[in-house]
């Protein structure tokens, strides 16, 4: 456990480092406007900061759980370096279809909603999530640990490139086009994700990819709408919420 509070510990550090410096960088390059001022960043981190809290007491546990009753079955080969990255690759792509069915069941979209309803994107808006909807995802993601063997060391390392990966896509930095499209074929750039946070639902059900950008086009999910530095951002016929009124929108009617 020890060995797992110093792999979470630089964890958090680089992704405080690296958020710290998205902040600051898209406000010198800017690709659209900025709305909602601070208020809207600190309501994210407030969000942010309530999933950390809940994540040591419950996600990393859960996680650790999983692990250390993890299935033995495992062929050597799958170990070591080359192991690790065919985890990435499986870990990834769970994530694609968990996010999927975060929109199309009405019982997940409730509470992924609430990352969905902020009206602007910037770094912050990648650690802005439900506690529920964190609770749901550790506990699928547990089942995957647990039947695939997946060692502890993978879910970290993933966890970490995924919210490196989510600061970036979600940020407001403005990228040379041609290397933003040659990230594009890659890796999920800004130009991919905003679109999945247009306000306008056949977009919002699109762009799912969260580290690889291969899945929605191997899937058929990929949008084939075009950012702009205009495009309206959050969900289609709803308005952002204080952060009282987000904690309570899952349990509310559709």
């Amino acid at each position: 456990m020890d060995q797992l509070a110093i792999l979470l510990t630089y964890k958090g550090l680089v992704v405080l480092g690296v958020l710290v410096f998205l902040l600051g960088a898209e406000r010198l390059l800017p690709v659209a406007r900025a709305v909602g001022g601070l208020r809207r960043v600190a309501r994210n981190l407030s969000l942010a900061g309530l999933n950390a809290v809940f994540s040591w007491a419950v996600v990393v546990p859960v996680s650790a759980l999983a692990a250390s009753y993890a299935l033995d079955w495992r062929p050597l080969w799958w170990s070591g370096w080359q192991g690790l990255l065919l985890d990435l690759l499986i870990l990834d792509c769970w994530i694609y279809w968990w996010h999927r069915a975060n929109h199309e069941w009405p019982v997940l979209w409730r509470f992924h909603e609430v990352h969905h309803l902020d009206e602007f994107l910037d770094a912050s808006s990648a650690l802005r999530f439900h506690f529920g909807e964190v609770l749901l995802s550790s506990l699928v993601r547990a089942g995957v640990i647990l039947l695939l063997g997946v060692p502890l060391l993978s879910v970290v390392v993933f966890e970490t490139l995924l919210a490196l990966s989510a600061m970036f896509h979600h940020s407001n930095l403005r990228l040379p086009p041609r290397l933003e499209r040659a990230l594009s074929f890659l890796i999920v750039t800004p130009s991919i994700h905003w679109v999945h946070h247009h306000a306008l639902r056949r977009d919002t059900d699109s762009n799912y990819s969260a580290l690889l950008s291969v899945w929605d086009r191997l899937f058929r999910s990929r949008s084939a709408t075009v950012r702009t530095p205009d495009m309206p951002i959050g969900t289609e016929g709803r308005h952002e919420r204080p952060i009282g009124g987000l904690l309570v929108r899952p349990f509310e009617g559709p």
